[in-house]
Protein backbone atom coordinates (compact mmCIF):
# COMPACT_ATOMS: atom_id res chain seq x y z
CA UNK A 1 0.00 0.00 0.00
CA UNK A 2 1.65 3.20 -1.24
CA UNK A 3 5.21 2.00 -0.88
CA UNK A 4 5.29 1.41 2.87
CA UNK A 5 8.61 0.35 4.39
CA UNK A 6 8.45 -3.44 4.49
CA UNK A 7 10.64 -3.70 7.57
CA UNK A 8 8.59 -1.20 9.56
CA UNK A 9 5.30 -2.68 8.39
CA UNK A 10 6.49 -6.16 9.33
CA UNK A 11 7.21 -4.97 12.87
CA UNK A 12 3.72 -3.51 13.25
CA UNK A 13 2.07 -6.54 11.64
CA UNK A 14 3.86 -8.83 14.09
CA UNK A 15 2.34 -6.98 17.03
CA UNK A 16 -1.04 -6.78 15.30
CA UNK A 17 -1.07 -10.53 14.70
CA UNK A 18 -0.22 -11.15 18.35
CA UNK A 19 -3.20 -9.17 19.65
CA UNK A 20 -5.79 -9.68 16.89
CA UNK A 21 -6.44 -13.35 17.64
CA UNK A 22 -8.55 -12.62 20.72
CA UNK A 23 -10.05 -9.34 19.47
CA UNK A 24 -13.44 -8.53 17.99
CA UNK A 25 -12.16 -8.12 14.43
CA UNK A 26 -14.94 -5.83 13.23
CA UNK A 27 -14.40 -3.48 16.18
CA UNK A 28 -10.65 -3.65 15.68
CA UNK A 29 -11.02 -2.68 12.02
CA UNK A 30 -13.25 0.30 12.86
CA UNK A 31 -10.89 1.50 15.59
CA UNK A 32 -7.81 1.31 13.38
CA UNK A 33 -9.67 3.21 10.66
CA UNK A 34 -10.66 5.85 13.22
CA UNK A 35 -7.10 6.35 14.45
CA UNK A 36 -5.80 6.51 10.87
CA UNK A 37 -8.40 9.20 10.17
CA UNK A 38 -7.36 11.04 13.34
CA UNK A 39 -3.75 11.17 12.16
CA UNK A 40 -4.92 12.37 8.74
CA UNK A 41 -6.91 15.23 10.28
CA UNK A 42 -4.39 16.27 12.94
CA UNK A 43 -1.28 17.04 10.91
CA UNK A 44 0.75 18.21 13.88
CA UNK A 45 0.00 15.04 15.82
CA UNK A 46 0.86 12.87 12.82
CA UNK A 47 4.18 14.63 12.26
CA UNK A 48 5.02 14.34 15.95
CA UNK A 49 4.11 10.64 16.14
CA UNK A 50 6.06 9.79 12.97
CA UNK A 51 9.13 11.90 13.77
CA UNK A 52 12.12 9.50 13.80
CA UNK A 53 14.05 11.90 16.03
CA UNK A 54 11.49 11.65 18.83
CA UNK A 55 12.10 8.73 21.24
CA UNK A 56 9.70 5.84 20.78
CA UNK A 57 8.96 5.76 24.51
CA UNK A 58 7.83 9.38 24.40
CA UNK A 59 5.53 8.76 21.42
CA UNK A 60 4.11 5.66 23.10
CA UNK A 61 3.32 7.65 26.25
CA UNK A 62 1.50 10.35 24.25
CA UNK A 63 -0.57 7.77 22.36
CA UNK A 64 -1.53 5.98 25.56
CA UNK A 65 -2.65 9.24 27.19
CA UNK A 66 -4.71 10.14 24.12
CA UNK A 67 -6.31 6.78 23.39
CA UNK A 68 -6.28 4.55 26.46
CA UNK A 69 -9.85 3.70 27.45
CA UNK A 70 -11.20 5.01 24.15
CA UNK A 71 -10.25 2.06 21.96
CA UNK A 72 -9.72 -1.63 22.63
CA UNK A 73 -6.44 -2.94 24.00
CA UNK A 74 -5.75 -4.72 20.69
CA UNK A 75 -6.15 -1.50 18.72
CA UNK A 76 -4.07 0.47 21.23
CA UNK A 77 -1.21 -2.03 21.10
CA UNK A 78 -1.26 -1.89 17.29
CA UNK A 79 -1.13 1.91 17.33
CA UNK A 80 1.72 1.84 19.87
CA UNK A 81 3.68 -0.45 17.55
CA UNK A 82 2.96 1.87 14.60
CA UNK A 83 4.19 5.04 16.31
CA UNK A 84 7.28 3.17 17.55
CA UNK A 85 8.26 2.15 14.00
CA UNK A 86 10.31 4.29 11.63
CA UNK A 87 8.53 5.61 8.52
CA UNK A 88 9.94 7.38 5.47
CA UNK A 89 6.93 9.71 5.31
CA UNK A 90 4.60 10.95 8.03
CA UNK A 91 1.63 9.76 5.94
CA UNK A 92 2.95 6.18 6.20
CA UNK A 93 1.82 6.05 9.81
CA UNK A 94 -1.86 6.45 8.89
CA UNK A 95 -1.41 4.24 5.82
CA UNK A 96 -0.13 1.36 7.95
CA UNK A 97 -3.06 1.61 10.37
CA UNK A 98 -5.61 1.73 7.58
CA UNK A 99 -3.98 -1.26 5.92
CA UNK A 100 -4.22 -3.28 9.14
CA UNK A 101 -7.84 -2.17 9.49
CA UNK A 102 -8.54 -3.77 6.11
CA UNK A 103 -6.65 -6.89 7.21
CA UNK A 104 -8.79 -7.09 10.37
CA UNK A 105 -11.98 -6.65 8.36
CA UNK A 106 -10.84 -9.32 5.88
CA UNK A 107 -10.09 -11.73 8.72
CA UNK A 108 -13.57 -11.06 10.08
CA UNK A 109 -15.09 -11.96 6.69
CA UNK A 110 -12.95 -15.08 6.45
CA UNK A 111 -14.05 -16.21 9.92
CA UNK A 112 -17.66 -15.77 8.80
CA UNK A 113 -17.04 -17.72 5.59
CA UNK A 114 -17.84 -14.60 3.52
CA UNK A 115 -14.47 -13.59 2.12
CA UNK A 116 -15.44 -14.50 -1.46
CA UNK A 117 -18.61 -12.44 -1.10
CA UNK A 118 -16.64 -9.39 0.04
CA UNK A 119 -14.25 -9.63 -2.92
CA UNK A 120 -17.14 -9.94 -5.38
CA UNK A 121 -19.17 -7.18 -3.74
CA UNK A 122 -16.31 -4.67 -3.74
CA UNK A 123 -15.70 -5.40 -7.41
CA UNK A 124 -19.38 -5.11 -8.37
CA UNK A 125 -19.84 -1.91 -6.38
CA UNK A 126 -16.88 -0.38 -8.20
CA UNK A 127 -18.37 -1.27 -11.58
CA UNK A 128 -21.78 0.11 -10.60
CA UNK A 129 -20.28 3.37 -9.35
CA UNK A 130 -18.13 3.71 -12.47
CA UNK A 131 -21.11 3.23 -14.78
CA UNK A 132 -23.48 5.62 -12.95
CA UNK A 133 -22.15 9.16 -13.29
CA UNK A 134 -24.66 10.71 -10.89
CA UNK A 135 -23.94 8.10 -8.21
CA UNK A 136 -20.21 8.53 -8.68
CA UNK A 137 -20.50 12.30 -8.24
CA UNK A 138 -22.62 11.89 -5.11
CA UNK A 139 -20.09 9.54 -3.56
CA UNK A 140 -17.00 11.56 -4.43
CA UNK A 141 -18.12 15.22 -4.23
CA UNK A 142 -15.74 16.89 -1.71
CA UNK A 143 -18.43 19.33 -0.57
CA UNK A 144 -21.06 16.65 0.11
CA UNK A 145 -21.65 16.14 3.87
CA UNK A 146 -20.26 12.92 5.32
CA UNK A 147 -23.66 12.08 6.79
CA UNK A 148 -25.32 12.29 3.38
CA UNK A 149 -22.71 9.99 1.85
CA UNK A 150 -23.04 7.49 4.69
CA UNK A 151 -26.83 7.51 4.30
CA UNK A 152 -26.52 6.96 0.54
CA UNK A 153 -24.14 4.03 1.03
CA UNK A 154 -26.50 2.54 3.60
CA UNK A 155 -29.47 2.82 1.26
CA UNK A 156 -27.49 1.07 -1.47
CA UNK A 157 -25.78 -1.66 0.53
CA UNK A 158 -27.15 -2.14 4.05
CA UNK A 159 -28.66 -5.60 4.39
CA UNK A 160 -27.63 -6.45 0.82
CA UNK A 161 -23.91 -7.10 1.27
CA UNK A 162 -21.63 -8.61 3.91
CA UNK A 163 -21.02 -6.32 6.92
CA UNK A 164 -17.33 -6.25 6.00
CA UNK A 165 -18.15 -4.92 2.53
CA UNK A 166 -20.24 -2.12 4.00
CA UNK A 167 -17.44 -1.28 6.45
CA UNK A 168 -14.81 -1.11 3.72
CA UNK A 169 -16.94 0.92 1.29
CA UNK A 170 -17.69 3.44 4.04
CA UNK A 171 -13.98 3.84 4.73
CA UNK A 172 -13.11 4.35 1.07
CA UNK A 173 -15.92 6.81 0.34
CA UNK A 174 -15.86 8.81 3.58
CA UNK A 175 -12.07 8.89 3.89
CA UNK A 176 -10.60 8.72 0.38
CA UNK A 177 -7.18 9.91 1.61
CA UNK A 178 -6.18 11.26 -1.81
CA UNK A 179 -7.38 8.23 -3.77
CA UNK A 180 -10.02 8.06 -6.46
CA UNK A 181 -12.97 5.82 -5.65
CA UNK A 182 -11.84 3.29 -8.27
CA UNK A 183 -8.28 3.18 -6.91
CA UNK A 184 -9.49 2.85 -3.33
CA UNK A 185 -11.75 -0.08 -4.15
CA UNK A 186 -8.99 -1.74 -6.16
CA UNK A 187 -6.49 -1.25 -3.33
CA UNK A 188 -8.83 -2.71 -0.73
CA UNK A 189 -9.74 -5.55 -3.10
CA UNK A 190 -6.06 -6.54 -3.34
CA UNK A 191 -5.74 -6.57 0.44
CA UNK A 192 -8.87 -8.68 0.84
CA UNK A 193 -7.57 -11.15 -1.76
CA UNK A 194 -4.22 -11.30 0.03
CA UNK A 195 -6.02 -12.69 3.08
CA UNK A 196 -5.71 -16.05 1.31
CA UNK A 197 -2.56 -15.13 -0.57
CA UNK A 198 -4.49 -15.10 -3.81
CA UNK A 199 -4.10 -13.13 -6.99
CA UNK A 200 -7.03 -11.22 -8.49
CA UNK A 201 -7.80 -11.66 -12.19
CA UNK A 202 -10.16 -9.38 -14.11
CA UNK A 203 -11.76 -11.41 -16.90
CA UNK A 204 -13.56 -9.67 -19.77
CA UNK A 205 -15.82 -11.77 -21.95
CA UNK A 206 -18.62 -11.02 -24.44
CA UNK A 207 -20.85 -13.58 -22.68
CA UNK A 208 -21.17 -14.78 -19.10
CA UNK A 209 -18.89 -17.68 -18.25
CA UNK A 210 -20.44 -20.83 -16.85
CA UNK A 211 -19.38 -22.07 -13.42
CA UNK A 212 -17.48 -24.91 -15.11
CA UNK A 213 -15.64 -22.47 -17.42
CA UNK A 214 -14.69 -20.29 -14.44
CA UNK A 215 -13.50 -23.34 -12.50
CA UNK A 216 -11.34 -24.52 -15.40
CA UNK A 217 -9.91 -21.03 -15.95
CA UNK A 218 -9.11 -20.64 -12.24
CA UNK A 219 -7.42 -24.06 -12.23
CA UNK A 220 -5.30 -23.17 -15.25
CA UNK A 221 -4.30 -19.79 -13.80
CA UNK A 222 -3.42 -21.38 -10.46
CA UNK A 223 -1.15 -23.84 -12.26
CA UNK A 224 0.43 -20.99 -14.26
CA UNK A 225 1.02 -18.62 -11.34
CA UNK A 226 1.51 -21.08 -8.50
CA UNK A 227 -1.12 -19.35 -6.38
CA UNK A 228 -4.89 -19.33 -6.09
CA UNK A 229 -6.53 -16.76 -8.35
CA UNK A 230 -9.86 -15.07 -7.64
CA UNK A 231 -11.84 -14.27 -10.80
CA UNK A 232 -13.73 -11.00 -11.22
CA UNK A 233 -15.70 -11.51 -14.43
CA UNK A 234 -16.96 -8.59 -16.53
CA UNK A 235 -19.43 -9.21 -19.34
CA UNK A 236 -18.59 -6.76 -22.13
CA UNK A 237 -20.42 -7.09 -25.46
CA UNK A 238 -17.60 -5.12 -27.12
CA UNK A 239 -15.26 -8.09 -26.67
CA UNK A 240 -14.99 -9.84 -30.04
CA UNK A 241 -14.60 -13.56 -29.50
CA UNK A 242 -12.72 -15.24 -26.68
CA UNK A 243 -11.85 -13.37 -23.51
CA UNK A 244 -9.05 -11.39 -21.88
CA UNK A 245 -7.54 -11.80 -18.42
CA UNK A 246 -5.67 -9.07 -16.51
CA UNK A 247 -3.56 -10.13 -13.52
CA UNK A 248 -1.55 -7.18 -12.26
CA UNK A 249 0.50 -6.02 -15.23
CA UNK A 250 -0.02 -9.28 -17.14
CA UNK A 251 -2.53 -9.53 -19.98
CA UNK A 252 -3.71 -12.82 -21.45
CA UNK A 253 -5.73 -11.93 -24.54
CA UNK A 254 -7.56 -14.58 -26.57
CA UNK A 255 -10.00 -12.16 -28.21
CA UNK A 256 -10.23 -11.67 -31.96
CA UNK A 257 -9.39 -8.00 -31.48
CA UNK A 258 -6.32 -8.95 -29.47
CA UNK A 259 -5.10 -11.36 -32.13
CA UNK A 260 -5.62 -8.75 -34.86
CA UNK A 261 -3.61 -6.22 -32.86
CA UNK A 262 -0.82 -8.77 -32.39
CA UNK A 263 -0.67 -9.33 -36.16
CA UNK A 264 -0.53 -5.59 -36.71
CA UNK A 265 2.38 -5.23 -34.30
CA UNK A 266 4.28 -8.03 -36.02
CA UNK A 267 3.67 -6.50 -39.45
CA UNK A 268 4.78 -3.11 -38.22
CA UNK A 269 7.95 -4.66 -36.84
Amino acid sequence: MRGLSRASLAEVEERFNAVAGSADLGTLAEELFSVADLFDREHGLRRSMSDPARPAAQKTQIVRVLLEGKISEAALETVVAAVSARWARSADLADSLERLGVVAASAEAEAQGRLDEVEDELFRFGRIAASDLELHRSLTAPAAPEGAKRELIGSLLAGKVAPTTLRLVNQIVLHPRGRSLDNGLEEFGRLVAAQRQRLVAVVRSAVALSEEQKRRLATWLRASYGRDVHLNVEVDPRVLGGFSVHIGDDLIDTTIAGRIEEVRRRLAG
